[in-house]
């Protein structure tokens, strides 16, 4: 099991590295197809050369100072929103008239665009870490939310039959059936909203904190140094892959240690 467990850790991280090339390859076609002015454009090759180059020792550490704030904004907030969501879809689990009460005005804010709400934030959690939480979190809430109650609800009447026979409490059905069957949903949930993290974090820098990538981003554009502005783009691009390499990697250890009977990849 151990080397089938490497095989496919091996299988994502050349999946990802296809991604990697992908986009690359995407990414320069469009700027040869399209003949885009090479004064406002920087190709792959381009960000590479800038990045390795000597004599920009200085903008490498910069670049990796604001990548380190960006990579931890988006994590805390993607760690609190995806925990608040498992714990709110597992109430709705529990007790029906919470979900029929709660969801609709979940959905209500999730209609609210992010970047109304920011300064509304900022003003209540203040300009640090906490409203760059709270708002990364906002943006992966809801995707999980949706998805891990759907996926609680969906279990097979069968095995829940089964359990009530067994005089199982709901707790009880809940952890041994229930939750065993959402896994697949909640990491399904979390690859689509870590992105949506990494761009709520950048929206909270932006806005709010002033560090980190975003903050970079935007003082590249107002000043126009543009290689330092497609090379933090680049390199969120690339952290958005890898976050979800990761998270699929984390799927297929956790699924077959808690869930062997809900993964059903090729081995």
């Amino acid at each position: 099991m151990n080397r089938h467990l490497a095989r496919r850790a091996l299988l994502g991280l050349g999946g990802a590295v296809l991604s990697v090339a992908v986009v690359c390859a995407v990414w320069q076609g469009l700027i040869s197809g399209f003949g885009l002015d090479p004064f406002l454009t920087r190709g792959p090759l381009d960000v590479w050369r800038y990045l390795i180059d000597p004599t920009h020792d200085a903008e490498r550490s910069l670049l990796w100072e604001a990548t380190r704030i960006t990579a931890r904004d988006a994590l805390v907030g993607m760690a609190a929103g995806t925990i608040a969501a498992a714990g709110t879809a597992t109430a709705f689990a529990l007790w029906r008239p919470v979900e029929q009460t709660l969801m609709p005005v979940a959905m209500a804010l999730r209609a609210v665009p992010l970047v109304a709400m920011t300064p509304l934030i900022a003003l209540v959690f203040g300009r640090g870490l906490l409203s760059v939480t709270v708002i990364a979190g906002i943006v992966t809430f809801f995707p999980v939310l949706v998805n891990v109650s759907l996926a609680l609800r969906a279990v097979p009447a069968p095995a829940l039959d089964l359990m009530r026979a067994c005089g199982a409490s709901p707790y009880f059905t809940l952890w041994r059936v229930q939750v065993p069957t959402a896994l697949p949903a909640l990491f399904a949930a979390m690859r689509v909203a870590a992105p949506l993290a990494l761009v709520g974090a950048l929206l909270a820098e932006w806005l709010t904190t002033g560090r980190g990538l975003g903050y970079l981003m935007l003082q590249a554009v107002t000043t126009f140094e543009l290689d330092r502005m497609w090379a933090a783009v680049t390199v969120v691009t690339a952290a958005s892959i890898l976050l979800y390499t990761v998270i699929s990697i984390l799927e297929q250890l956790t699924l077959a240690r808690y869930a062997p009977q809900q993964d059903r990849r090729p081995l």
